[in-house]
Order: C-alpha cells, then sequence, then structure tokens
C-alpha cells in the first residue's frame, strides 16, 4: 500500500496506492464535511492539485444517510468524485459535541444537531457506514480528550479507544471477507492526551491490532506547539516505516512543514477552506488579511509567487471590495487560493525530500512567513 521513494532526514516522499488512484505524499487532505469541499467545485479541485479529500462520516450518516448514498452507488458518485477518499469515524464529534453526547463501553449515544433525535454510534456502526460510503481509507472510533484532564481519565478513554479500535478492525474484516472487491484501507488512532507513556501505549496496541496505516489523533485540540511536536517527535520513529503515517486535523502551514520534517505523510485541516471564507489569504509572505483597509486601493495580488487562478485574475483591491459587500464570490475565490497555495506547498516539499534540499527549502519558508500582513 504505502512505497518509499526517498527519504531527507527524517522527511518522506512516498506513494499510498488505493483503489481509487495513487496519492503522492505527503499530501495535504481538504475537507468534504457534507461530501463538498465549502466553495470548490469538483472540477475546481481537480485544477488546483487536489488528490484526495476528506469526508464526515459523523454528519453524512445522519444526512443524507449512509444508506441513502450507498444506493446511489457510494460517495464517490454521490459527489462527483472519482479519486481517493478517507472518511472519519465520527470520534472527533464525540470530541465537539460532548454536551450532546453520552460514552459507553458501547459506543456513545448522543442527540442529533439536525432534529434532536437519539443516535448511536458504535466502532461497528462506524465502519459499517464508511463502507457504504466506500470510501477508500477507513478509521476506526475513538474518543478524543482535552489537553488537560487528569492522567487516570486519559487512560480510562485511551484503552476505551484501543478496544474500540480492536473492534473495529474486526468489523472490517468481517465486512471486507463478504466484498473482497471492496480493497478499502483501515487506519488506527493513536490516543493517550498529553501523556507519552500512554501514547506510546496506544500505539503498541494499535501494532499488535494491525492495521492498514496508522494516525496521531487528539492533537489540534488546545495544546501548545511543543506539546503537539513532543508528542509527533514521541510516535513517529515508533510508527512502522512500511504504513502510511496521519496527522489528524493538524494543518498550519507551518505545522505542515513540522510534521514532514518528522516523518508525516498525510494531513487534514479546515484552514484554508474556513479562513478563506473569512478573508484570510495564505501566501509566501505569511497571511493576508483581506479585510484591512490598507488593501481597499492595491493592484497587487494575492501572491506575487502564486499562479492561482485568483492570483493571476485579481487584484487584493476587488478581492477586497467583494468581502466588503459580503459577496460570495470573494470566499471562493480565497478558498481557491489557498487550497493552491496548500498544494503547491506540498509540491514543492516533496521535490525537495526527492533531491535532498529539503532543509533549504524548509528555511526559505520560514524566512517568507516572518512577514504577517
Amino acid at each position: 500500500m504505502y512505497e518509499l521513494i526517498k527519504q531527507d532526514g527524517l522527511a518522506r516522499r512516498g506513494r499510498i496506492h488505493l483503489k481509487n488512484g495513487v496519492v503522492e505524499t505527503p499530501v495535504f487532505m481538504p475537507c468534504g464535511t457534507y461530501g463538498t469541499v465549502k466553495g470548490m467545485m469538483p472540477s475546481d479541485l481537480l485544477e488546483v492539485g487536489t488528490q484526495i479529500l476528506l469526508g464526515n462520516t459523523f454528519h453524512l450518516m445522519l444526512r443524507p444517510g449512509d444508506v441513502q448514498i450507498q444506493h446511489l452507488g457510494g460517495l464517490h458518485r454521490f459527489m462527483n468524485w472519482n479519486k481517493p477518499i478517507l472518511t472519519d469515524s465520527g470520534g472527533f464529534q464525540i470530541f465537539s459535541l460532548g454536551e450532546m453526547n453520552r460514552i459507553s463501553e458501547e459506543g456513545v449515544l448522543f442527540r442529533s444537531p439536525i432534529n434532536g433525535d437519539k443516535v448511536e454510534l458504535t466502532p461497528e456502526r462506524s465502519i459499517d457506514a464508511q463502507a457504504n460510503f466506500g470510501s477508500d481509507v477507513i478509521m476506526v472510533l475513538d474518543d478524543c480528550t482535552s489537553p488537560d484532564i487528569k492522567k487516570d481519565e486519559v487512560r480510562s478513554s485511551m484503552e476505551l479507544s484501543m478496544r474500540w479500535a480492536a473492534r473495529s478492525k474486526e468489523q472490517f474484516d468481517r465486512i471486507k471477507n463478504g466484498n473482497p472487491s471492496g480493497d478499502s484501507k483501515l487506519f488506527g488512532i493513536v490516543q493517550g492526551g498529553m501523556y507519552p507513556a500512554l501514547r506510546e501505549e496506544s500505539l503498541q496496541h494499535l501494532i499488535e491490532i494491525g492495521f492498514d496505516g496508522y494516525a496521531i489523533g487528539g492533537l489540534s485540540v488546545g495544546e501548545s506547539k511543543e506539546q503537539m511536536r513532543e508528542i509527533i517527535e514521541l510516535l513517529l520513529p515508533n510508527m512502522l516505516s512500511d504504513r502510511p503515517r496521519y496527522l489528524m486535523g493538524v494543518g498550519s502551514p507551518e505545522d505542515i512543514v513540522m510534521g514532514v520534517s518528522l516523518g508525516v505523510d498525510m494531513f487534514d485541516c479546515v484552514l484554508p477552506t474556513r479562513n478563506g471564507r473569512n478573508g484570510y489569504a495564505f501566501t509566501t509572505n505569511g497571511v493576508v488579511k483581506i479585510r484591512n483597509a490598507r488593501h481597499k486601493s492595491s493592484e497587487e495580488k494575492l501572491d506575487s509567487r502564486c499562479e492561482c487562478y485568483t492570483c493571476q485574475n485579481f487584484s487584493r483591491a476587488y478581492l477586497h471590495h467583494l468581502d466588503r459587500c459580503g459577496e460570495m464570490l470573494s470566499a471562493i475565490l480565497i478558498t481557491r487560493h489557498n487550497l493552491y497555495y496548500y498544494h503547491f506547498l506540498m509540491t514543492r516539499l516533496r521535490e525537495a525530500i526527492e533531491n535532498g534540499t529539503f532543509r533549504t527549502l524548509v528555511n526559505s519558508l520560514i524566512e517568507g512567513w516572518k512577514k504577517y500582513d
């Protein structure tokens, strides 16, 4: 499944072979929560360089429903996307909707944020839903914790996640044995909060169960940058080198470069799309806040080094005007730029690893980002 092409220090240049295509790594995955990346047509995603999307199991199983999507030909056909899709398990929603759910050994019972109905999500139900979607990469159900809770609570949560991981694997194998042509891949998720020993224990449990890839979950939930780096540095040397390594929900350009430098292969984050909708553009010279009055009469493009559609056709003044008027085109154009920027960043990182110039590129990127708007 994973093919290592070149390594520069700890940074890895590889390929992930999936049923709907080959993914060049390191890779960034835009978030298509409801079966769409906000503000982007599928053709636009292809144009900016998207290789693989992330879909949200929790939201899609509630609306329109995983069985409905299966009847309509699967998620790829439903959203007209013929490249790979990774779906999360719904575990993060257990965390983010904490006041609306009750966790037990069996799974989690929660109130639907749509209509208040009671919904039960178990490891088996999550795997079934992702199989109905036809996902290329399926994630196990896990329980995510805040960075500031006590160690005994984190241990209890981590151990529950490991039992859920084993049940997820059993259900995945049952489905796969009944449908050998499915050929989806299953990833385990390391938990354990900010406690190194619990993280190491979690990873060892997952390796013993055996997965196609391994993800680091429970980061970017309020911890410091130092804590995040400490956990990543701890785990990556012990992750299997012949499997993909996925850092979940972490995705500022600085964090991506840090992750790649330590050996991460896959990233996802809402930042480029969410920030695009709020007038924040990522550039080689840091973040441009298009709402600032200084851009009102600027004929500059967002990024002088960018070749995306937005930068080739529109000025900062025009984008500032659209944003001030509440026009949706502003969000669309800045989102398009941001995703192009992210994918081009990943291309540059891949090329630098192949050429043995990774550290030189990183230093150049960091120097450029020092100029913030």
